[in-house]
């Protein structure tokens, strides 16, 4: 769905959808939402202050139930991450499993991650970006609607460190093909393979992409450095 500014289109990170909230994640975000939940506003986070240290600092755009977030969270706990998602039962899900693995290093945003990068997060801050499995939007007229393009990619380094990261990954080839595109015309970036990345150890398997691979489904996985 998309808005517009003056002449000017927004570029916007989501379409909402509903979808059922359990008992469960109802009270994870009622309970611990004030917690970890960063409420959104016009200016830029201290993030140091947030974590209450310093230490790297890595987004992830749409972490959909969490189930990647919180595992990386655990295996990095030198690490602090930072989670955009828009959809109340994913909010309450990682929440919940927060709560479950007693994790320090995870805060939480729900609010348009275009409008976070835009407003929260200050430029050159962060030392690494995780878009996990965004939605493809596969049909041909709605191509349009997709995360991962040149003035998201554009917003996203400017706000990256030197020499920070970007990860993307997809289990949508034509998906996975315009990515690469769009990351080799961005000039602040630089491919860190020739084309496609092997799936980094930090990104764990989810239970979602290995009945995806046993069923002969591949995934691709990007990875661009801010040069």
């Amino acid at each position: 769905m998309e808005k517009r500014d003056g002449q000017h289109r927004a570029i916007r990170s989501f379409v909402l959808r509903q979808g059922r909230v359990s008992d469960a994640q109802r009270r994870a975000v009622d309970e611990l939402q004030p917690r970890f939940g960063v409420p959104f506003q016009d200016s830029p986070l201290d993030l140091d202050r947030l974590y209450g240290r310093s230490a790297p600092k890595i987004l992830e755009i749409g972490f959909g139930m969490g189930e990647t977030t919180a595992a990386i969270a655990l295996a990095h706990p030198e690490c602090d991450y930072l989670g955009i998602e828009v959809h109340t039962p994913g909010v309450g899900a990682l929440l919940k499993r927060i709560a479950e693995l007693d994790l320090s290093n995870v805060r939480l945003i729900q609010h348009d991650a275009v409008e976070v990068l835009q407003h929260m997060i200050a430029p050159q801050s962060l030392d690494g970006v995780h878009v996990f499995f965004p939605d493809p939007w596969p049909k041909k007229r709605h191509h349009k609607r997709r995360l991962i393009q040149a003035p998201l990619l554009a917003l996203l380094a400017s706000r990256m460190k030197q020499g920070a990261t970007l990860h993307l990954a997809t289990d949508w080839k034509d998906y996975a093909l315009q990515m690469l595109e769009v990351l080799r015309a961005e000039p602040a970036l630089e491919n860190t393979a020739a084309d496609f990345a092997e799936r980094p150890d930090t990104r764990p398997q989810t239970k979602f992409e290995a009945r995806g691979l046993r069923l002969g489904h591949q995934v691709w996985d990007l990875v661009f450095r801010k040069g």
